[in-house]
């Protein structure tokens, strides 16, 4: 089930929320988490028992932690072996395998097809926080397994994010209030996110799949940057938008969930982009990986050598392909380089910087998106390069339409250009106005009809 969907829209979230409102707190987890369960369930109802087992090991091992200090080290151990134990199983066997029988140059192991649960990466991340958290003594272990089950499933963030540490809502799991004011900003909040997934990510996602499913031979220069610059807005839009729900729901149902995004795209070195996108698996990585290496705290080459391998586990994570893990690294060095010197230059000029950041950002996602890094060469190369290839007689035209240029300015422009440039007083009118209130209605009808009419509504990171 996903958020942009009718299902969800109209008898899903009517329902639990309607339900969750009239009940008391110690009730509310109890209906939270079998409504979660459900969500889950919804496409994947063999899959949902990896959840249930998920969730009673990680708060046994919590438990385990805090009632025998002496063996805490054993028991953390086993609880971190079944969660990556899991993931590695569900996510990288079939990489590995092939990868194997690649070197090997026969097939000396079978490859696998297993069926990736959705979300895995994600609900994995928390569980390990947790008992990281009980471990370190940053948080008491849970003694009650319908906080952890709500903690873990809780459906707004189940499946894509943002990553929430079990120390950063604790206490909202225990006791939390729900108010008009909460759910009206929350109401707001989810408006503005599905609008950024139906009316723009989908936009823009259909352009730039329908040129880069083109072959080769037949997509010019101007069509490689324009499914290029689609794809670098459509994951951003349709990300945050999910994101933006999601926190959204949250506060509809009491929640705080830290923020995921930052206007990304008006950072100027490439560690300032990732302080702004997905903050919440950057934040994981710093806290949980890079940290525990030894951080900035055993000399330059040390540092270096802690970021290649945050970077390499972040494309990793992204997926199990050597793309992902192309991509990851390309962002690692760019991180070393700017640390090398690169960073004083870019922070001191800043359009310099701004227009090296989004570059750097906007090739990368070519490598994310095409699959194989050769092909992602092959396009840029005709993008910088174009006299090295015979140029298509294809009409750029034909594959994008008024509507899709008109979209893709807004997202230029809403991608933090706008927010930038608007005085703080006229932005601090605008929140809860009228005017917002007609906007998020019109925004909001919107949307409902380009879903009951469009059948095009991926969700980019439901893979991961």
């Amino acid at each position: 089930m996903v958020f942009s969907s009718a299902v969800f829209l109209w008898l899903f979230l009517p329902i639990v929320f309607v339900v969750n409102y009239f009940l008391r707190p110690k009730y509310s987890n109890i209906w939270l988490v079998a409504a979660s369960l459900l969500f889950y369930a919804w496409g994947e109802p063999v899959l949902v028992l990896l959840m249930l087992v998920s969730i009673l090991v990680n708060w046994l091992t919590g438990l385990g932690i805090q009632k025998f200090p002496g063996r805490k080290t054993a028991v953390l151990l086993l609880g971190l072996a079944f969660d990556l134990c899991s993931l590695g199983y569900y996510k990288y066997a079939g990489f590995f395998a092939e990868t194997l029988n690649s070197i090997l140059g026969r097939e000396a192991v079978p490859v696998p097809e297993i069926a990736l649960p959705i979300g895995i990466s994600f609900f994995t991340f928390q569980a390990i926080s947790y008992i990281a958290d009980v471990y370190r003594g940053d948080t008491e272990a849970q003694p009650r397994l319908i906080n952890t089950a709500l903690y873990i499933s809780f459906f707004p963030q189940l499946i894509a994010g943002p990553i929430v540490k079990y120390r950063e809502i604790n206490r909202q799991i225990e006791s939390r209030r729900i108010t008009v004011d909460g759910i009206g900003i929350g109401f707001r909040r989810f408006i503005y996110g599905l609008s950024k997934k139906v009316l723009v990510s989908n936009t823009l996602g259909y352009c730039a799949d329908t040129i880069y499913g083109l072959n080769f031979e037949m997509v010019s220069t101007p069509m490689a940057w324009i499914a290029a610059i689609s794809y670098t807005f459509q994951i951003y839009y349709d990300f945050s938008g999910y994101s933006d729900m999601a926190i959204g729901l949250g506060q509809m149902f009491g929640f705080q969930i830290p923020e995921n995004f930052n206007y990304p795209y008006l950072s100027r070195t490439i560690g300032e982009f990732w302080r702004r996108w997905h903050i919440s698996l950057g934040s994981w990585f710093r806290e949980y990986v890079y940290i525990p290496l030894g951080g900035n705290r055993k000399g330059k080459l040390r540092t270096y050598l802690n970021l290649f391998v945050v970077f390499f586990c972040t494309g990793l994570w992204h997926g199990a392909s050597f793309s992902f893990i192309f991509w990851g690294l390309y962002h690692g060095f760019f991180s070393i380089l700017e640390r090398l010197g690169l960073k004083k230059v870019m922070e001191k000029y800043r359009v310099v910087g701004w227009l090296y950041c989004f570059a750097v950002v906007h090739f990368g996602w070519v490598f994310f998106r095409i699959d194989g890094i050769r092909n992602a060469w092959a396009y840029i190369k005709k993008m910088i390069m174009p006299w090295s290839y015979a140029q298509a007689d294809t009409f750029l035209w034909d594959y994008i339409d008024n509507r899709a240029v008109f979209v893709m300015v807004c997202a230029v422009l809403g991608a933090g250009l706008i927010q930038a440039a608007a005085p703080k007083k006229l932005s601090g009118k605008w929140k809860g106005s009228v005017a917002e209130a007609a906007c998020c209605v019109i925004l909001l009808v919107l949307c409902l009809a380009s879903i009951a009419t469009d059948t095009y509504n991926p969700f980019i990171y439901f893979q991961f």
